[in-house]
């Protein structure tokens, strides 16, 4: 094995979306970074410099000029897709995992969170260009927890407010609310009446009294507190 190669390592900065609405899925996102220490750095002051930070702190318009810089037009994102970006020369991969409210009611939400982010590994595996046999596999998600069925292999990390420090995680967060956020304006137009296009599920007053008024749809999780009241 090269010297180069002895140096490089795989890391996956892991970051979900929706653990808390009402309704819609709960989506996990990873970007995965493939390179020496060196690199990591300067491709981490790369993307601070992009304004690349937790997706919360910034505008949907901000967002989206981030997205757009890597040529990904929401709109037509899929999951489980694995996405090529450059930067500085610099090659990121990024995709995404749904899973669905009646997931989210069997498996509960912390589990679905984690399963999301962890099973970014398992998409990215479909990348033949990428050496998986480096021993160097590092995945970090953000917050306090990491899953329990580890990935062989894998060194896993955790880091709370993750989005916030690690521009990796950050940009991974960002990939995961403007996906959610699309996904969930499509819902509120096949499902009028719930605001969906507006809270993006989560339990406003609005959304809230809705349900009290027209019942729960397929894409309300039925396991949580406002929704499983209203069950017929």
């Amino acid at each position: 094995m090269s010297k180069k190669s002895k140096e490089e390592f795989i890391y996956i900065g892991a970051d979900e979306v929706g653990r808390g609405p009402l309704a819609g899925p709960v989506v996990g996102a990873g970007c995965l970074f493939l390179g020496s220490d060196e690199e990591f750095k300067t491709l981490s002051s790369d993307l601070r410099n992009l304004g690349i930070c937790d997706s919360k702190k910034l505008s949907q318009k901000k967002r989206l000029e981030i997205l757009e810089s890597f040529n990904i037009n929401i709109k037509k994102v899929k999951n489980k897709k694995n996405y090529l970006v450059t930067i500085n020369n610099f090659n990121l991969h990024l995709t995404l995992n749904e899973l669905s409210p009646s997931y989210i009611d069997e498996h509960n939400i912390l589990v679905s969170s984690l399963t999301a982010m962890n099973e970014t590994i398992t998409n990215f595996k479909k990348i033949k260009t990428i050496d998986w046999s480096l021993e160097n596999k590092r995945i970090c998600f953000d917050g306090n927890k990491i899953p329990k069925n580890k990935k062989r292999g894998w060194d896993y990390l955790s880091l709370v407010k993750g989005d916030s420090k690690c521009p990796f995680i950050g940009l991974a967060s960002i990939f995961a609310k403007e996906y959610r956020d699309y996904l969930m304006l499509c819902l509120g137009e096949k499902y009028p009446g719930y605001g969906l296009e507006k809270h993006a599920g989560y339990p406003t007053r609005f959304h809230k009294e809705a349900i009290s008024k027209l019942g729960v749809t397929n894409v309300h999780r039925k396991s949580f507190k406002g929704v499983k009241e209203h069950i017929q």
